[in-house]
């Protein structure tokens, strides 16, 4: 099987997740962390390079404050367990807003826990335009300058973005490393994950057209 170097994961569906089984809608975040260790567990025994996740955006932040609270805590044990495991571990976002969770901020640099291994992005307080704000005025004229300039320059091109619950849109996940990324849908909200969402996603990438536009 033809096996994506970077896959990117939007874990969507949590507070439609939630009212369905009748909780508030704050209480669907919490229940996507068992699903995001699952993930990396596949992934790192299938020997993807790279795996990104993302956390919640700028734009979320809008959202009532309960519900912004519930998603930061997620994301701040989110990152915690991973810190536990064999991994490189970076956290991408504007550190300089009040909505980035101070507990993130060692983490803001990349580090190796355990063996190392897989690289591990986490996308915490992301806005496509805060990553692409140096661009316009950097005079970048080549590619490997330009992708010098992001915000994101650490993260590599995604192979293969999977989106769950149903949406058919990237919400801004990483427009420069996405150019090139193939895009499934996962119907089934997130906190309702399944290994197979993974391993059809995988399944589909591999009957895929891979060109890079050549």
């Amino acid at each position: 099987m033809k096996i994506p170097k970077h896959i990117g994961i939007i874990p969507d569906g949590n507070r439609r997740w939630a009212v369905k089984n009748g909780m508030s809608k704050e209480n669907g975040y919490i229940s996507g962390l068992k699903p995001g260790m699952e993930i990396f567990n596949i992934c790192q025994k299938l020997g993807v390079q790279e795996l990104t996740y993302y956390g919640f955006t700028t734009d979320n932040t809008k959202r009532p404050q309960v519900q912004r609270k519930a998603f930061t805590d997620a994301c701040i044990k989110a990152v915690k367990l991973l810190s536990k495991k064999n991994a490189s571990l970076l956290v991408v976002g504007n550190s300089d807003s009040p909505m980035f969770p101070k507990e993130l901020f060692p983490y803001t640099n990349r580090k190796n826990f355990g063996n190392g291994g897989m690289k591990i992005n986490f996308l915490v307080n992301y806005g496509w335009d805060w990553d692409l704000k140096n661009m316009a005025n950097s005079g970048a004229s080549n590619r490997n300058s330009i992708i010098s300039n992001l915000n994101s320059y650490d993260i590599s091109r995604i192979d293969l973005i999977i989106r769950w619950g149903g949406r058919r849109r990237l919400s801004g996940f990483l427009p420069v490393q996405s150019v090139y990324s193939d895009f499934y849908i996962v119907d089934d909200y997130w906190p309702d994950f399944k290994p197979s969402h993974l391993l059809d996603a995988l399944n589909w990438y591999n009957k895929q057209d891979i060109t890079l536009g050549g």
